[in-house]
């Protein structure tokens, strides 16, 4: 090797991203990634070779129609030791908590609506058995609209695997750590980051022993999240596609039973396999899960005056047919800089065409003072009115306007266009909290003419 050649190995190897184990994972949103766990497992020069090498099978994951335009085109070819037609016929088993578009069992409520944090789960529960279904809007047959979920596990899941037919999971971790054991190689997601699983891929959770872990989770069943559009800002700023972190190929080599749990159409249906399906030797292509660090977002804000609005604080999209409305977004408000003049901090009063889910996973949320929890989340649908609470507009209309850091919270936001229709469940839940709207209570008229 020389000395040109070392310099150029020593510097790849130098800004190699890992997890926190040490796997390498691979950098960059929407990339053609290319991943072996063998060498030489993976072709060269043609995707489906007469015989594949090591004697893997070959086959194709496709996340889009093939006509879609090049840059929405989402597939990826996989070399595996068993193809994933080799598995017994599916048969319905129990949906637990978990519900799906569309949403009938109540009918859309305009109230504003906060919950609690879930229930801690019954033991040996898993991520599957974990999903509670808090509602949602469109229809998971015609491949519109989204669902809300919260997930709490204190179980792994060794021999159980979970797909999704009906939309791509993004993953929302408030409490432990997920270990994502995928199709396409492992993924450590913590409090703090983001997994996002695409439609159709196969994985499985493990969650650390003796603990319990909760979060959220968005069910897209649109359009596949992407980055959205920057304009104005210019080439940087929000969130960094070579940010977004990809696995390595890894697979189990097990014969042994393993049930694979898919849902489709709304419903979940099982099949137990003589073998782990998760046994991808080698794969390249952009339809593949990955994770992103929430810390990581450049948040950008106002200099001058004013609060900008919340879209500035969007981290994926997923779009619909008319531009700039969208099926889904992921907004998140990460520690960041206030600096405004003259200006109400704090997000201001509002009523909003969209409808929008607020969770928190960490510290506190700057637009309420109290009763919004980790692990929690309140619900404004299409055209609620809300905003600060009465002790948090007194503190802000009189605040020293410093600049000032936000530093002591991460929220989010799951915002959608059309309205958010609880399931039951959520309707109902113990958790729900009683008399929301007192928050309110005590803006009193100021008004002097």
């Amino acid at each position: 090797m020389t000395d040109h050649q070392q310099a150029r190995t020593t510097a790849e190897a130098a800004v190699t991203e890992t997890d926190p184990t040490g796997r390498p994972l691979l950098s960059g949103f929407g990339n053609e990634h290319q991943s072996e766990a063998v060498p030489g497992a993976l072709p060269r020069g043609r995707n489906s070779p007469q015989r594949a090498p090591l004697g893997l099978y070959a086959e194709q994951l496709s996340g889009s129609a093939f006509t879609e335009p090049r840059a929405r085109t989402r597939r990826s070819w996989l070399y595996r030791v068993r193809p994933s037609a080799v598995h017994p016929a599916f048969s319905r088993t129990d949906n637990r908590d978990l519900r799906s578009a569309p949403f009938e069992e109540t009918v859309p409520d305009p109230n504003r609506l906060r919950w609690d944090p879930l229930p801690e789960p019954p033991a040996g529960t898993d991520f599957v058995d974990g999903l509670w279904t808090l509602g949602g809007n469109g229809d998971a047959r015609q491949r519109s609209g989204m669902a809300i979920h919260l997930y709490r596990a204190d179980t792994s899941m060794p021999d159980r695997v979970f797909g999704n037919s009906d939309g791509e999971l993004l993953i929302v971790p408030e409490r432990g750590v997920l270990e994502l054991r995928t199709e396409f190689g492992p993924l450590t997601v913590t409090p703090g980051h983001i997994a996002l699983v695409p439609r159709g891929v196969r994985f499985a959770v493990d969650v650390a022993e003796g603990t319990s872990s909760r979060g959220y989770v968005c069910e897209n069943y649109g359009a596949p999240f992407e980055l959205p559009e920057l304009g104005p800002i210019g080439a940087n700023g929000l969130a960094d596609a070579r940010d977004f972190l990809a696995p390595s190929a890894a697979f189990d080599d097990v014969d042994r039973p393993v049930e694979v749990v898919n849902k489709f159409g709304g419903n979940l249906w099982t099949a137990v396999l003589d073998h782990s399906p998760l046994d991808v030797v080698a794969w390249h292509g952009n339809h593949v899960p990955y994770v992103y660090d929430l810390r990581r977002f450049n948040v950008i804000g106002t200099i001058s005056y004013d609060h900008p609005d919340p879209s500035i604080f969007t981290v994926l999209t997923s779009p619909s047919d008319t531009p700039g409305l969208a099926n889904a977004d992921f907004v998140v408000f990460a520690p960041r800089w206030l600096v405004g003049e003259d200006t109400f901090r704090p997000p201001y009063f509002h009523r909003n065409v969209m409808s929008e889910y607020m969770g928190l996973i960490e510290g506190a949320y700057d637009a309420k003072a109290a009763g919004f929890l980790p692990g929690g989340g309140s619900l404004h649908n299409m055209m609620s009115a809300h905003g600060p609470d009465r002790e948090t507009f007194d503190r802000a209309s009189g605040a020293d306007l410093v600049p000032q850091k936000v530093d002591d919270g991460l929220a989010f936001m799951f915002e959608t266009r059309w309205p958010v229709t609880l399931a039951g469940q959520a309707h109902s839940a113990g958790h729900l909290q009683q008399g929301y709207d007192t928050v309110w209570d005590g803006l009193r008229r100021n008004f002097r003419s």
